[in-house]
């Protein structure tokens, strides 16, 4: 089944965890500290548009891709409410496409692990290049195969939030560095106090390691600029689970 269809509804409930702020707040400052304020920013995979509607705070004129089109519905009654001038595409990341060169894209909340063929991956970044402008800033965060192998592993997350709930199954396959996650949504019915719909997905991620990331950005023509351990401006360290890496456009 389509990743991100009955969950979408409920997406924002159960990430209400993620410090969507302090990201926002290390992001802005990651691209203020690369002279980038303002301008066009692309947020490749954007989801619900939280992040989104968050740098759009900072001044940025936003972009939104992202290929589910249930969370671009979110996105754009989120839009909606606080009148941000922000432009939705539903496009797949491993083509997607821009009507012109934009100063900086971002791909935040492990979106890139979505992409489980490492050729892929690369041409994503390819396309990255291809419309950042000139010296432009690719900023982008990803789990690593630490936090998939040793602290999601093969495990079962289970919550209830009485308007829904849903029963996470984890597994990883550590030969193929694939994550699994098989979601069991129990989502209740618009008027009734009783009644819940049952949907079901399955999502798949890749655990890449840095050495892995810095190789796919320098084929694909960017520059490697820099890594941190999330959310710090301190090196990764073999238990980082998540990792942020700054890249530059090199020649198209």
């Amino acid at each position: 089944m389509e990743a991100y269809t009955g969950f979408a509804a409920v997406y924002d409930i159960f990430m209400d965890n993620v410090p969507y702020e302090e990201w926002g707040e290390y992001i802005h400052s990651l691209l203020k500290d690369r002279g980038i304020e303002d301008g066009i920013l692309l947020d490749l995979g954007c989801g619900t548009g939280t992040m989104t509607e968050k740098l759009a705070d900072y001044g940025y004129d936003m972009i939104g891709v992202d290929n589910s089109e249930d969370m671009l519905e979110l996105a754009m009654e989120k839009r909606m409410e606080s009148g941000k001038d922000i432009l939705y595409l539903l496009q797949d990341m491993r083509e997607f496409e821009l009507y012109g060169t934009v100063r900086a894209i971002v791909s935040v909340c492990d979106s890139v692990n979505y992409i489980t063929e490492p050729e892929e991956l690369e041409e994503v970044f390819r396309l990255v290049n291809n419309y950042l402008d000139p010296k432009g800033v690719f900023l982008f965060d990803f789990n690593t195969v630490y936090k998939y192998k040793e602290v999601m592993g093969d495990t079962v997350i289970a919550e209830d939030r009485g308007e829904c709930s849903f029963i996470w199954d984890n597994f990883y396959y550590e030969e193929e560095r694939i994550n699994e996650y098989d979601l069991t949504l129990f989502i209740q019915e618009d008027g009734s106090e009783d009644l819940y719909r049952r949907y079901q997905e399955t999502h798949y991620q890749r655990g890449y390691t840095l050495e892995e990331m810095k190789e796919l950005v320098e084929r694909s023509g960017l520059v490697f600029e820099a890594a941190y351990d999330a959310v710090t401006h301190e090196e990764p360290t073999e238990k980082s689970e998540r990792i942020y890496i700054v890249a530059r456009e090199s020649g198209k």
